[in-house]
């Protein structure tokens, strides 16, 4: 396992040749500190691990690894499945000028279709992030007021990487001398 800063984790995560819907992502609070932990996982991909918070309004800061190279039917298990109810997605910005009109056009034509016919929420996110050409989207277990039991069951699974990376991350805390977060 090699500890990265967490952009490039996302990086990784976005530069998989994988399906983008096939991704999971569970997140909440770190059990103990200031930040929030996330999993991101797809069958082909693997299990990534970030660690961040919020150095400021501004400026987030962290870590992360990949610390499964596929995903199992037991880690598979603390993981939301398709009709869970929140949503993720990373993105990439549009490489130019053209590229931006060109998705521009893609989503207003997923719009329209969808004002017309009867669809679900999650249909239309689905459709919304192909029209983004998302690298990485799909179904979130999240609790922005405390952690999901999921979390929990996942850091205890991969215990020795959950303790590698708050180390580098209070180191990260100590050195940007923040002593609490924001809320």
């Amino acid at each position: 396992m090699r500890i990265r800063e967490w952009q490039d984790i996302l990086n990784d995560v976005t530069e998989r040749d994988v399906d983008p819907e096939g991704w999971r992502a569970v997140a909440g609070d770190r059990a103990g500190g200031v930040g929030e932990d996330m999993y991101l996982a797809h069958p082909r991909a693997g299990v990534f691990f970030l660690k961040t918070y919020a150095k400021n309004p501004f400026e987030v800061r962290g870590v992360g690894a990949r610390v499964a190279r596929n995903l199992d039917d037991e880690i598979g298990s603390f993981l939301p499945d398709r009709d869970s109810g929140g949503r993720f997605a990373v993105q990439s910005p549009p490489e130019d000028e053209d590229h931006a009109e060109s998705v521009a056009k893609r989503l207003e034509t997923v719009v329209e279709t969808h004002a017309d016919a009867p669809t679900t929420p999650q249909d239309f996110f689905d459709d919304v992030m192909d029209a983004l050409e998302s690298p990485a989207f799909g179904p979130m277990a999240y609790d922005q007021y405390d952690r999901p039991d999921e979390l929990d069951d996942l850091s205890d699974r991969f215990e020795e990487a959950d303790d590698l990376l708050n180390a580098d991350l209070e180191d990260l805390i100590e050195t940007d001398e923040v002593d609490r977060g924001f809320m």
